[in-house]
């Protein structure tokens, strides 16, 4: 199994694998055709890749396209699991829709920007002039409804396993769970809900490469968000992703015989 990476810190430790630069993929067109996977290329170049060059890229285009925006994210969500969604509004920025926003969604509530990660581009607005500072920089709505949390999940998906899922506490300054914004990673068991919610999402959306945020409101879960460019820092070193990246590659390059039945594979442990 021959890899081309566009990553070279995604895949320290791959065997068999090329590294090239983004900014370079036009000088290696007939490498790139001839690669059994294409692996975490910029999102600018996907389309070259899986329609010009017939590429099979990891993660997929799903967790791509997908991932790449909060608005077509939660719609995709509220497709195949409406109850584990919270209560969302998205809407044009103008003047009529927030006041209609305003108006409709109860105080406390949060509000985000369609591209933004590790908790940036994230509100929480509790008074009008939050309101107006979030409006004036984002072209579209998107406001959510408050979870009553001070933690929330992190399942690290790939392909139909679960690679490990923590817990991660809020920050000091209260609100965001991120890591990157001081969020505290808690190793305590977490809930069998949560890691299964996020199976079926990454099953029913074709998403083999996320960090999951799922969100426990008593024993109900909703998904927040994914992530297709994960932190590290729940991992406990990067050996156990890159064999189940690797292992999730092969069973997908392997001819299988089309009379014996298609067994899934068997789940890695899970570190919770």
């Amino acid at each position: 199994m021959h890899l081309i990476s566009f990553d070279i810190f995604r895949t320290l430790g791959f065997p068999d694998t090329t590294v090239i630069k983004p900014e370079r993929f036009l000088a290696h067109k007939e490498e790139l055709r001839q690669a059994d996977w294409v692996l975490f290329p910029e999102y600018w170049q996907l389309n070259a890749l899986v329609h010009g060059l017939k590429c099979r890229v990891f993660p997929s285009v799903a967790s791509y396209r997908i991932g790449h925006d909060k608005v077509e994210m939660t719609r995709a969500f509220e497709t195949v699991a409406p109850a584990h969604v919270p209560w969302t509004l998205i809407e044009a920025n103008g003047p009529r829709e927030r006041q209609e926003v305003w108006d409709t969604m109860p105080s406390p509530f949060v509000a985000k920007l369609p591209r933004a990660s590790m908790g940036e581009g994230v509100w929480l607005i509790e008074s009008r002039q939050d309101w107006q500072r979030y409006c004036d920089r984002t072209d579209v709505l998107y406001a959510q409804e408050y979870l009553p949390i001070d933690r929330d999940i992190r399942v690290v998906v790939v392909g139909n396993r679960v690679v490990t899922a923590y817990w991660r506490h809020q920050a000091d300054q209260g609100f965001y769970n991120n890591v990157a914004q001081g969020g505290r990673i808690d190793t305590s068991p977490v809930p069998q809900a949560a890691l299964d919610l996020a199976l079926q999402l990454a099953r029913d959306l074709e998403v083999d490469h996320a960090g999951f945020d799922i969100a426990m409101v008593g024993d109900h879960p909703y998904v927040l968000e994914f992530n297709r460019l994960f932190g590290n820092q729940g991992l406990a070193g990067n050996d156990r992703l890159r064999d189940a990246i690797l292992s999730y590659l092969e069973s997908r390059t392997t001819p299988r015989d089309p009379d014996s039945p298609i067994d899934p594979e068997p789940p890695l442990p899970v570190a919770v």
